[in-house]
């Protein structure tokens, strides 16, 4: 089965001022539209409440961003899918990330272990503190999502202080990793294209790039265990990214 576990929007504003990651819940139930066949035959048809993480089974990459489009109202020009192998292999590629952890994790699933404080983290035991949920917080797959953001956060900040974004070899290295471990829509195949997008992130402001978790309230009966978007909150995050508009947290 193929689950979209980890969802991830990302929006650069067309001032490239600031950027913003929201990330989704793998519980979070959603209307999905009818999506495309990837395989050809007839398309599947729209359904009123479904899991998130499921649409990837359903219809692949593209009914999840199909379903992030129409809970959002976003258009969504560019998408990538990186599975466990990619995980690893693109961890490596970059030499890995820094992390800190506030209480040590010691997971038996993720098969993590590792004490409290900074580490630096590479191949199987990166993606190992990606996959945790048993280790952190609560144990659900909330919890999760802040890792996954403090990876991605580090891994920001890592190639704008070494410089790697403006390094046409190291980005040339980086690319072609990505090209090789990710499956890319049409639109981000181009080499090219993948250099353009990280000149463009270079110029914003650590300070300025912004990392959420969609607002959600859990389920009851039949659906307990599951999230749905809180509406007003998730509402005005939709339309801050729809209207280009810049989503920077306060102190």
């Amino acid at each position: 089965t193929n689950l979209a576990d980890v969802i991830i929007l990302m929006h650069i504003p067309e001032d490239r001022k600031s950027a913003v990651a929201l990330s989704f819940p793998r519980d979070l139930m959603v209307p999905v539209p009818e999506c495309p066949n990837p395989e050809g035959g007839p398309a599947f048809p729209a359904k009123d409440f479904v899991q998130i993480n499921s649409t990837m089974n359903y219809g692949g990459p593209a009914c999840t961003l199909l379903a992030v489009q129409a809970l959002t109202g976003v258009t969504i020009p560019y998408l990538g899918v990186i599975d466990f192998k990619g995980v690893i292999a693109m961890s490596e590629a970059i030499g890995g990330v820094e992390v800190c952890i506030s209480e040590p994790i010691n997971d038996d699933k993720s098969k993590l272990y590792i004490d409290a404080g900074y580490h630096t983290l590479e191949g199987e035991q990166a993606l190992a503190f990606l996959r945790t949920r048993y280790g952190v917080g609560d144990g659900s797959d909330l919890s999760r999502i802040s890792n996954h953001q403090e990876v991605l956060t580090s891994m920001v900040r890592k190639l704008k202080d070494e410089g790697a974004l403006t390094n046409p070899f190291t980005l040339f290295r980086l690319s072609t990793a990505a090209l090789e471990n990710m499956t890319l829509s049409k639109s981000l195949t181009d080499i090219g294209v993948l250099f353009g997008m990280a000149r463009e992130v270079n110029d914003v402001d650590l300070d300025k790039i912004t990392f959420l978790k969609l607002p959600v309230y859990d389920l009851e009966g039949e659906y307990a265990g599951r999230v749905a978007p809180v509406p007003e909150r998730a509402q005005y995050l939709f339309d801050l990214i729809a209207n280009d508009d810049a989503l920077i947290l306060e102190t």
